[in-house]
């Protein structure tokens, strides 16, 4: 297990960089599975509806708390600083803020559950036994909203203690947990759909007890239950600053992607499947280069921290280095072996055909959106999201443009082009920023 002592800043180095991505890029690995076993498990049920029940059911909730993934980024760069100026007491009371916001989150999930499935529900309309076997399935899942969210803290403060390798257990042991339990609950004891919701639900509380242990020593600090500072009105205040920056950022993201499968529904249903399917390339993409976004997070907050111009360059050089070493790595695989990919994916001839006449588009993202992760990245570790956030208003603004120009000309062509040309806008304009970032660091 991870050392659990709290260092202060040490030399960037390319094992450093590596030791805190790879667990990350391995952990995001397991993420796919347990969707594909839950619909597995109750698809051995031999009804339509349970499949379509755990689907739409998991894709709402996954909706619903994707709104607090800025607490993970948030917490990430507010820790990494304060541990890189080796205050073990702010970044003990760091943690518990954090968890704080969790658990008011997920008790708001909880108290405003029926308004939201009805919500949820009115914009994705399902038949009348989907929908009612979702809402079992949804009811009991919404129980362990305060862990799963408050889990977001946790992976963020680990991630800034440089111990992802903690964060890599957590969902081994949470994925691995629930598969056991799936099997179990749905084949061995016939609880259906709400069989796998009971699984998901032990599987977040445990996980959410493994994460905290592996924080302990954040807890053997007595800062953390000192609630003068942890309430302090002022860290509360930037900590809010700091995560609407994100959250706007993040809602301007998935503005676009969301206008980008609707402008596509439009080309048709081959289309549409065609496109469906390049995108989880692009999953590919943002799962390996998430790690090495997360390793600049954590080394270039620890050195801002310790007001070391120095290793704030090299971190953002060395973790970029490598994130570029993935980003190739991914456009040659991509370019080998994705027109097999899309074979084993779908058997229909026509969608086959249309997702590798635009598999050059997957080859390419990477390299071009590499940048654009990486000083994501740099920019939370700094917790300079004012500019994140602005930055992203250019690039959505970039797109829309690029959008309006190019798909009445190219038709699904141009919409793939015009969001390449947000990613390239996103890395340009943080780019642009950056020496701006580096200038702030104090020599």
């Amino acid at each position: 297990m991870a050392d659990t002592t709290l260092a202060a800043p040490r030399q960037v180095t390319h094992r450093r960089v590596l030791s805190v991505a790879l667990p990350i890029v391995l952990s995001n690995a397991t993420v796919p599975i347990l969707g594909v076993v839950d619909t597995g498990v109750v698809g051995q049920l031999g009804l339509a509806a349970p499949i379509g029940a755990v689907g739409i059911g998991s894709v709402i909730l996954t909706a619903a708390y994707w709104i607090f993934g800025f607490l993970r980024m948030g917490t990430t760069g507010f820790a990494s600083q304060a541990l890189g100026r080796d205050d073990r007491d702010e970044a003990a009371a760091i943690l518990s803020r954090a968890l704080g916001i969790g658990c008011l989150g997920g008790l708001a999930m909880i108290l405003l559950q029926l308004p939201l499935f009805w919500a949820a529900f009115q914009l994705s309309p399902a038949s009348a036994e989907v929908e009612g076997l979702a809402r079992d399935y949804m009811a009991i899942r919404v129980w362990s909203a305060p862990a799963l969210i408050s889990l977001y803290a946790i992976t963020g403060w680990l991630i800034a203690a440089e111990r992802t390798r903690g964060v890599l257990v957590i969902q081994v042991v949470m994925n691995g947990l629930n598969v056991v339990l799936d099997l179990w609950f749905v084949l061995g004891l016939g609880w259906g759909v709400q069989g796998v919701a009971v699984a998901t639900f032990i599987a977040e509380w445990s996980g959410l007890a493994l994460g905290l242990w592996l924080c302990r020593d954040a807890f053997a600090t007595p800062a953390w239950r000192d609630w003068g500072r942890v309430g302090d009105p002022a860290r509360l205040k930037r900590f809010a600053q700091v995560n609407g920056d994100i959250l706007l950022r993040s809602l301007l993201l998935q503005g676009i992607f969301v206008s980008f499968l609707f402008t596509g529904a439009r080309f048709g249903d081959v289309t549409l499947a065609a496109n469906q399917i390049l995108l989880q390339f692009l999953e590919v993409t943002a799962y390996a280069l998430d790690g090495f976004a997360f390793a600049a997070e954590a080394i270039v907050g620890s050195a801002l921290g310790a007001s070391r111009r120095d290793l704030f360059r090299r971190g953002a050089a060395l973790a970029s280095l490598w994130g570029g070493v993935a980003a190739v790595a991914l456009a040659v695989a991509f370019a080998l072996a994705g027109g097999w990919v899309i074979d084993v994916m779908t058997t229909a001839p026509e969608v086959r055909a249309a997702a590798k006449a635009s598999l050059w588009f997957m080859v390419a993202a990477p390299l071009l959106g590499v940048a654009a992760w990486m000083l994501d990245g740099i920019f939370i570790g700094a917790t300079r999201t004012r500019d994140m956030r602005n930055m992203m208003v250019i690039s959505a603004l970039v797109y829309v443009a690029a959008l309006l120009a190019l798909v009445p000309v190219f038709g699904n062509d141009g919409l793939w082009l015009a969001l390449l040309v947000s990613f390239v806008a996103r890395g340009a304009t943080l780019g642009w920023k950056y020496p701006g970032l580096e200038r702030s660091v104090a020599p």
